[in-house]
């Protein structure tokens, strides 16, 4: 299906119907009935199709995901068999499978998170604070570890349990949230296509680790919704809690902002401003919320820049890693997720540029993206990229389908090019959960 740019500078679909003129008047009433009779027919059959085309698409959208899953836990395995053969070959009781898996998807920032679980925000952060500090879950956004401590009272078995059943749902949300946009803007085909894309991209293990990011997606995807439907006290309200819950979720902003800028200037409608004023206040509000339990002022700047060194390279980090992976293709496994991000970064936004991917999702992806290869530490990695997931419907909208082809040969290159992406994406998903459970680089 075809999309053009709507008049509110979003895609539209060509094939919507269009109102005949007020004017026209049939000289036969009967025989209009009767032609209204059958073109509700039609449109009902087409509606009918339709809902059934998008739960099929729902089907293997969902499906992708928990086969994504499986892969997530086949890293994760990996890593529980190593300390299992250790453990026999030191002579000490062998770890349980079930505690070393959970110990995988909790590691790295969601022990940060779980730590605000548990304990809240510090009451004061020492000075020349460190990441061996457990004050330095200062850095970690609040919108994710509160919704763990308020699903920790519904779900028994610990606040663990809680932060990982938060995340698979969550992800299973997120994906027909990604579904929804691009059949939204494309169609029922291009939705199938993102969110099977969307599912297995190797970035995805963050759905699976107790990380904030499936939070943020979430929320990033039911604003950019009712941004399209024109829903602009929502959306703001919906951005507020976005960007609560990551600093990469002020990309959102810029969303806000470019769709209430068509709007005014196409339209007039200065109400969209009510999507953008809210938005930046759940940055504001957690920064306020920190520097008022710590006793100090700029605390989660301070954290930022003495535990974690998150200074700013412009892009250098990225582009010096890139280099020495090139020249020493095994010599660091950061030097090659930071390289293969840019590659598949190059790749997505060649897509977008073809797919004419609406401006409001453009303004979300491109911040992420400057946010990710900001930083001077960790740049670009799966992870970040993931996040700027309107790049998959991007994809998605790209991808020629084999009836779209032209001819046989050229659809059997389209569908096995289809399959190698599905393939390196699970076999991603396994190396990436390895990688990181064995700390052999940096998520």
């Amino acid at each position: 299906m075809v999309t053009t740019a709507g008049d509110d500078g979003l895609a539209r679909r060509r094939d919507a119907p269009i109102s005949a003129p007020d004017e026209t008047v049939s000289d036969h009433p009967v025989a209009d009935q009767e032609v209204d009779h059958h073109s509700s027919e039609r449109a009902d059959a087409s509606a009918t199709a339709e809902r059934s085309q998008w739960a099929r698409a729902l089907f293997v959208g969902l499906a992708a995901y928990v086969v994504s899953r499986l892969c997530v836990l086949a890293g994760a395995a990996v890593r529980s068999a190593q300390l299992v053969v250790d453990a026999r070959e030191d002579g000490e009781p062998e770890p349980g499978a079930l505690n070393t898996i959970a110990e995988v998807l909790t590691s790295w920032d969601g022990e940060w998170y779980l730590a605000i679980v548990r304990e809240g925000y510090p009451e004061s952060i020492p000075p020349s604070i460190t990441y061996n500090e457990i004050e330095a879950r200062a850095a970690f956004f609040p919108v994710y570890p509160w919704l763990v401590r308020s699903a920790d009272l519904l779900i028994p078995g610990g606040d663990t349990l809680a932060a990982l059943t938060v995340n698979f749902l969550l992800g299973a949300v997120s994906v027909v949230l990604v579904g929804m946009i691009a059949r939204h803007l494309y169609s029922v085909g291009v939705a199938a296509r993102a969110m099977t894309l969307y599912a297995i991209f190797p970035g995805s293990f963050v759905l699976s680790f107790a990380y904030a990011e499936a939070t943020m997606i979430v929320l990033s995807a039911v604003c950019m919704l009712l941004l399209l439907d024109r829903r602009w006290l929502l959306a703001g309200l919906v951005a507020l809690a976005t960007t609560a819950s990551r600093p990469n979720g002020l990309a959102i902003v810029a969303a806000c902002a470019v769709a209430a800028f068509i709007a005014i200037r196409q339209r007039r409608d200065w109400s969209a401003l009510l999507a953008v004023i809210p938005a930046p206040f759940g940055f504001i509000f957690f920064q306020w919320y920190v520097d008022d339990t710590a006793g100090e002022s700029g605390a989660w700047f301070r954290v930022q820049s003495e535990a974690w060194s998150e200074g700013t390279s412009f892009g250098l980090t990225a582009l010096t890693n890139t280099v020495e992976f090139v020249g020493a293709p095994f010599g660091s496994p950061s030097n090659a997720l930071t390289a293969i991000s840019l590659v598949a970064l190059a790749g997505m936004i060649f897509c977008a540029w073809k797919a004419k991917l609406a401006a409001p999702l453009v303004a979300f992806s491109a911040v992420i993206i400057v946010l990710m290869l900001i930083p001077e530490t960790v740049t670009a990695r799966p992870r970040f990229l993931f996040t700027a997931f309107p790049l998959f419907i991007a994809v998605a909208a790209w991808w020629p389908q084999p009836s779209e082809a032209g001819d046989h040969h050229r659809a059997s290159w389209d569908r096995a090019g289809w399959d190698l992406v599905l393939v390196i994406g699970g076999a991603g998903l396994v190396a990436l959960t390895t990688l990181y459970a064995v700390f052999a680089a940096i998520p």
